[in-house]
């Protein structure tokens, strides 16, 4: 049960404000929160991904690296207060909440939740409250745009709260599908915005009819629904996360899957979807649109699709399948980035000469990068896939340590944006294959009084660099789909699959 919930900025100012129940929480829970998030902010200090080298990168360096995902707090302010039979009283000041955090496009999703022995009722599951605090997300981007920043929720604040009044009741989820929120809530446009300032209020944001599907056992699909062309296209896409030291080997990897759905089917179609090797995957979550008894007992997916985009299911692959662990949990990635950077003496003994001829002694620091595809790995490419190996929506984020005062990078292809403020830079190199072999070379100026912070650095505290990358029409584990058959409609249906692959939290060390 969700008592009170907040939306926090990458500066920590308090965006969105929400309580479901009498009890109020005070904001001193934030303040603790973004106390402990200070502490451990990344070396970039936490700079807004909407204005830094970060913006259009699908997999940024978080705020912050360890806060836990629940904290147990105080709620100590004294104005903390609850209202009863019209009265205001003190309420649980000074009493214990359970905070749950997630970061998502640079905001902090806060919900605060009361133990269970201060209210009758049953204990809340953690996962489902930081579930849902996804889903919130999720929901925004669905209707502000991606990424769901600051900006973004800035300039739709009205719309902000009007979801979180549909989508919690009395602290608890109730409405999360699109579909449904959509006919409450008419996503944001320029015509709406106009008419809500003719009209000097939120209210010509909202639908005046019920949305259909909460009359029907299928409240995530919309009644009569038609389309000119019927069609469903399905993405199988496999993440890999993955650790690699600087010489390119793997350390450690693992392999998690989702598969996306675009349904444009009229009226109420029933689709069965079946895969080639089914013990490729494990630990399956699925859509409720999903007949999860029908999966256990014969393997297949089952299910009536909502309507638009959405997530079928995802999955990890798993270890023990009869393909083997090599091709599960890849040991040659597709792509091979090799880091040298040196701080401080180390580069100095290497690097005498041409600083004595240049005369400048305030380059203190190096480095460089090379950056390879792999044709041979462990991916398993689709039998319709034709022409070499190309990786696409390649790009690098390179952190800096905190006493590195600037430097100065170039690049053989593509392009270089280094962001003074935020110590990082982030290196976009876009299509790659093995004909192609892009070079970082740079110089770094390092704040003074820095020695032994720089000998440390050079012992291994480098912060990792972040790649990421993306394969069509290949796979990890080697999963496709055999079969997409429709019933319950007369029509017959264009029907896509495809696979991608594509990085997770792709990392390198860089000692």
């Amino acid at each position: 049960m969700i008592q009170s919930l907040f939306i926090l900025s990458s500066t920590g100012e308090v965006l969105i404000e929400r309580h479901f129940r009498s009890t109020l929480t005070s904001r001193s829970v934030c303040e603790y929160f973004w106390s402990r998030a200070s502490e451990s902010l990344n070396h970039h200090g936490g700079v807004s991904t909407a204005n830094t080298a970060l913006d259009g990168c699908s997999n940024t360096i978080p705020l912050y690296d360890s806060v836990p995902p629940v904290m147990e707090v105080m709620d100590v302010n004294a104005s903390d207060v609850a209202y009863n039979n019209d009265s205001v009283s003190p309420g649980g000041g000074g009493g214990t909440i359970y905070l749950f955090s997630i970061l998502r496009d640079g905001l902090s999703y806060l919900a605060a939740c009361p133990p269970t022995m201060c209210h009758d009722g049953p204990e809340t599951p953690p996962l489902l409250v930081i579930e849902f605090l996804h889903r919130i997300a999720d929901t925004f981007v669905v209707y502000f745009g991606n990424p769901a920043d600051e900006s973004a929720v800035k300039d739709n604040f009205a719309t902000a709260y009007q979801l979180l009044e549909e989508m919690v009741d009395y602290g608890w989820p109730l409405t999360t599908e699109p579909n449904a929120l959509t006919d409450l809530i008419r996503p944001p446009t320029v015509m709406a915005r106009i008419q809500q300032a003719i009209s000097g209020g939120s209210s010509s944001i909202l639908s005046e009819a019920l949305p259909t599907g909460t009359v029907s056992n299928m409240p995530w699909r919309k009644a009569r629904v038609h389309h000119p062309n019927n069609e469903i296209y399905i993405d199988i896409v496999e993440e890999v996360d993955a650790i690699l030291n600087a010489r390119g080997s793997v350390i450690s990897s693992d392999v998690s899957g989702s598969i996306q759905a675009q349904s444009n089917l009229s009226g109420v179609p029933d689709l069965i979807l079946t895969f080639n090797d089914v013990n490729l995957i494990d630990d399956c979550s699925f859509h409720p649109c999903v007949r999860y008894s029908r999966f256990e007992k014969d393997k297949v997916v089952s299910f009536v699709p909502p309507d638009g985009p959405f997530e079928l299911m995802r999955y990890r692959v798993s270890r023990d399948n009869n393909a083997g662990s090599t091709s599960a949990h890849p040991g040659n990635m597709p792509i091979q980035v090799l880091p040298r950077i040196t701080y401080g003496r180390q580069h100095q003994q290497q690097q005498q000469q041409q600083l004595d001829k240049r005369n400048n002694t305030d380059v203190q620091g190096s480095i460089s990068l090379s950056v390879t595809a792999r044709s041979i790995s462990s991916l398993i490419f689709a039998s319709s896939k034709r022409g070499p190996l190309i990786i696409e929506d390649v790009s690098i984020i390179i952190p800096f340590p905190k006493f590195v005062r600037t430097a100065s990078l170039n690049v053989t292809y593509g392009n270089i944006i280094y962001d003074e403020a935020g110590k990082i830079a982030k290196w976009v190199i876009g299509k790659l294959d093995e004909k192609k072999r892009p070079q970082l070379n740079g110089t770094m100026i390092l704040e003074e009084g820095n020695e032994d912070i720089m000998d440390t650095i050079e012992d291994g505290e480098q912060p990792p660099l972040l790649v990421s990358w993306k394969i069509l029409l290949a796979s990890v584990s080697g999963l496709n789909v055999s079969g997409l058959s429709v019933t319950g409609e007369s029509y017959k249906p264009y029907k896509g699959v495809r696979n991608i692959t594509r990085s997770g939290t792709f990392q390198i060390r860089c000692h």
